[in-house]
């Protein structure tokens, strides 16, 4: 019983360390790889909340850490990810416009946290930190389709958009995992390199995330089907 409500916990803290692991491929110029450490933590966190919803094993503390790991998946390990792929040709310029980004994701972070509207399972007030953190690891994944300018405008958008009032609809009701529309984006990748051939040029680590999150959906689908 212990280990199954560990098991939240356990996942929150693996989205924390793809965040940190996420930082240092940055650093060391393994960027695509950066971006698809994000997309797994995104993984993790629509994972986490619902099995501690199966395993009754909600508890304020998995809730203050969730927060935590999300403002370093979601919030800073992008923001190095943006300075490293856009933000670098303007030197200490670059690096402040991307330290703003974890800025405005703590804010709604902490706003979330004490928001008495916190419960409502169809709409979050403004985006949220994990969504637009992960606009922005695509964003990188695919930098060579997108102009430098349309990704600045993105950029900055977002960062405003997670501090807005706005009412942005929620898909906690979807029987699928919020986030299930990245198992299309998955798929559609790996047929792309299998018909291209290019093995060797997409990064390794959505061998290991795209067949686990697959595992993951399929069987949140039969559950909900019986």
């Amino acid at each position: 019983m212990r280990i199954k409500k560990a098991i939240p916990n356990m996942l929150t803290l693996g989205n924390l360390y793809c965040g940190f692991l996420s930082i240092g491929f940055a650093a060391n110029s393994h960027y695509k790889n950066a971006a698809i450490l994000i997309i797994i933590g995104m993984m993790l966190d629509s994972m986490d909340g619902r099995l501690a919803r199966i395993f009754n094993a909600d508890s304020t503390l998995g809730k203050e850490l969730d927060s935590l790991a999300d403002i370093v998946t979601f919030g800073i390990a992008p923001s190095f990810l943006m300075y490293y792929t856009y933000f670098y040709q303007l030197e200490l310029l670059g690096l402040a416009i991307a330290g703003l980004f974890p800025l405005f994701g703590a804010f709604r972070l902490a706003r979330f946290n004490i928001s008495s509207n916190k419960s409502s399972q169809h709409y979050f007030i403004g985006v949220p930190i994990t969504a637009a953190g992960g606009i922005l690891a695509l964003l990188s994944l695919f930098n060579y389709l997108i102009p430098n300018i349309i990704t600045a405008v993105i950029f900055t958008a977002l960062c405003f958009l997670m501090v807005s009032k706005l009412r942005i609809p929620s898909l906690k009701d979807v029987p699928l995992p919020k986030y299930g529309t990245i198992v299309t984006i998955f798929l559609g990748c790996l047929l792309f390199i299998l018909f291209k051939k290019t093995y060797g040029k997409f990064p390794y680590l959505i061998y290991i995330a795209a067949p686990t999150y697959i595992i993951y959906v399929l069987y949140q689908f039969v559950k909900n089907k019986k």
